[in-house]
């Protein structure tokens, strides 16, 4: 199947599966994983933190970060369309006691300088308090200006805010801006790194910043059951994905622009956006149950809505993206 939901369909390939089989193995609960260690401290480095710490999922990681920075009671300024906010069950309201703040995102993924100076409460008990700006790259597939990103950076610390990125796609930011890692998650306090979206590994997110931090997150990871035992088989997966998949995001990128190009001249289809490796576009509504079953007939996975996200892919190739364009066609010209 051409597989378009999402980039975290990836399936190892067989060099991942054997470095795999071969990673030597602790009980990281104890914190004496070999290939874990590894994974922390290589993503650490190459992000500009001091650690990093092992997470089974994006979500998690981006909880356990959240608890660290705030306590019950706090505040968390996010993006409307965030996935901390949005996508992430509410888990830092049910599980941290932390109240969002949600402001509107700017077309191009931001949060305005204006309203996060806005939303920042005063010292007063009537308030929550705010403790955190959480900001989002890439957000839609759109990358955060770097300055931007300084900009806002700047104006929560001078008002005493900890940052927190998630990053879940910030290697594909990183590729697309051509900048080195640490130069997108170094000034963050914190950064949740995802490893099974478009780097291709089949789990596991590292939450980078200071050690101190990095202590507190750990005893959440506990308390949030992401404490996991040889779970070196999964980390050296990660690590294989960031040190061999890492440069060619760009090939994802490069054929998001060609399908992007392909949906454009389809006269039935509206593109509305293409960035990195998402590619958005609106479908007559009454088209599209029949089209998205028309495609799956032929081999192609997609959710088809009014306004649909098709993501490229290390499993994807361009004869792929080919196949779903003149697939969409074949559908119209019927």
């Amino acid at each position: 199947m051409i597989d378009l939901r999402s980039d975290t369909v990836t399936r190892p390939s067989q060099a991942m599966l054997a470095v795999m089989a071969a990673a030597e193995v602790g009980d990281d609960v104890w914190g004496d994983d070999p290939a874990v260690a590894r994974l922390q401290a290589v993503v650490a480095e190459r992000a500009g933190h001091e650690a990093g710490l092992y997470f089974p999922s994006g979500t998690q990681c981006n909880l356990a970060a959240l608890m660290a920075h705030c306590a019950r009671g706090d505040e968390y300024i996010v993006g409307q369309s965030a996935h901390t906010y949005r996508y992430e069950g509410g888990g830092a309201a049910v599980l941290g006691s932390i109240q969002p703040q949600p402001l509107e995102n700017a077309p191009d993924g931001s949060l305005p300088l204006d309203k996060i100076a806005a939303a920042i409460k005063p010292l007063d008990d009537h308030f929550a308090r705010t403790r955190l700006l959480a900001l989002e790259n890439t957000i839609g597939g759109k990358v955060l200006a770097p300055a931007y990103v300084g900009q806002a950076l700047q104006l929560a610390h001078e008002r005493g805010l900890a940052t927190h990125l998630d990053g879940a796609r910030v290697c594909n930011a990183a590729v697309a801006l051509g900048q080195p890692l640490a130069a997108l998650c170094a000034p963050f306090d914190s950064v949740s790194i995802c490893f099974s979206k478009g780097l291709g590994a089949p789990v596991g997110s590292v939450l980078v910043g200071s050690r101190a931090l990095l202590l507190q997150a750990h005893r959440w990871r506990k308390m949030l059951g992401g404490g996991m035992r040889q779970s070196g088989l999964l980390a050296a997966a990660c690590l294989y994905a960031f040190e061999h998949h890492f440069e060619r995001l760009a090939e994802d990128h490069d054929n998001a622009a060609h399908l992007a190009r392909g949906l454009a001249q389809i006269e039935q289809v509206t593109l509305l956006s293409q960035a990195t490796n998402m590619v958005f576009a609106q479908f007559p509504q009454a088209d599209c149950a029949e089209l998205e079953a028309w495609l799956k007939a032929r081999g192609i996975l997609t959710q088809v809505l009014y306004a649909s996200r098709f993501v490229t892919h290390r499993d994807v190739s361009r004869a792929d993206i080919d196949t779903f364009i003149d697939a969409v066609k074949a559908y119209f010209a019927r």
